[in-house]
């Protein structure tokens, strides 16, 4: 569908169906969940094993066939942690796998389809071996990870960097730069002296930002009826 049909009320509906949702299925599953989350099509997600952090107004969104997957596995009971920071974005088929650690700093954005691994879940020689060796993954604040790229154990990305679109990150990539590549290397350095405007700017005043987005759902849905809504459903027309 091109245009959302629905009335003012029914999207104000779905979004409390979400919260409703969140509260009762996915946030018991976090050892710790953050104020101010906010999880659109919570219903494709799969958060599995412990502990699993998550600080304040994280955005996940989920989408049929693209499911958020936080999973830890891991044989020995000391190990597997994943910890995604404050204001971090984790987009529609973002897998977060872990066996040892895996930790996201502050503002951390994560495009579709990215994966984040600490281990190679075989053994080199011998197949059987579940798991392979390990070793902790550091995304350091205000980190972005493009669409499908592939962040492998034992990495560090510096704070700032951006890994590009379907890049594989085999080793440490320094702070304030950009890296694209399989194996990703660095491409361009990024001016450290200039201001970074990070996610948690959009946070500054809560109420306004929530002020903002609900005139924002009444402006675009302004006119919409119930049986307008029911019509594009049951009898779509071109252009819907």
């Amino acid at each position: 569908m091109i245009k959302d049909h629905r009335p003012y009320y029914m999207k104000k509906l779905y979004y409390r169906l979400q919260d409703m949702y969140v509260n009762h299925l996915i946030k018991p599953q976090f050892t710790s969940l953050g104020k101010g989350h906010q999880f659109i099509r919570p219903w494709n997600m799969e958060v599995i094993g412990e502990p699993i952090v998550v600080g304040k107004h994280a955005y996940m969104m989920g989408e049929q066939g693209n499911k958020i997957k936080l999973v830890i596995w891991s044989a020995n009971e000391d190990f597997g942690k994943i910890t995604i920071g404050d204001y971090c974005l984790v987009s529609p088929g973002v897998r977060i796998t872990s066996a040892h650690e895996i930790r996201l700093g502050n503002n951390c954005m994560l495009a579709k389809g990215a994966y984040i691994t600490d281990a190679d879940w075989h053994g080199i020689y011998d197949r059987v071996e579940s798991i392979g060796d390990t070793a902790p993954v550091i995304l350091e604040d205000n980190v972005w990870i493009g669409d499908s790229a592939i962040v492998c154990k034992g990495v560090t990305i510096g704070e700032n960097s951006i890994i590009g679109a379907g890049s594989i990150v085999t080793h440490d990539i320094p702070p304030n730069s950009i890296a694209v590549g399989n194996p990703a290397k660095v491409v361009k350095e990024l001016d450290p002296t200039l201001q970074f405007t990070k996610r948690q700017k959009m946070f500054e005043n809560p109420k306004q930002l929530a002020m903002n987005m609900d005139s924002f759902d009444k402006h675009f849905l302004k006119g919409n009826t119930t049986l307008g809504w029911l019509r594009s459903i049951l009898f779509p027309r071109k252009g819907d």
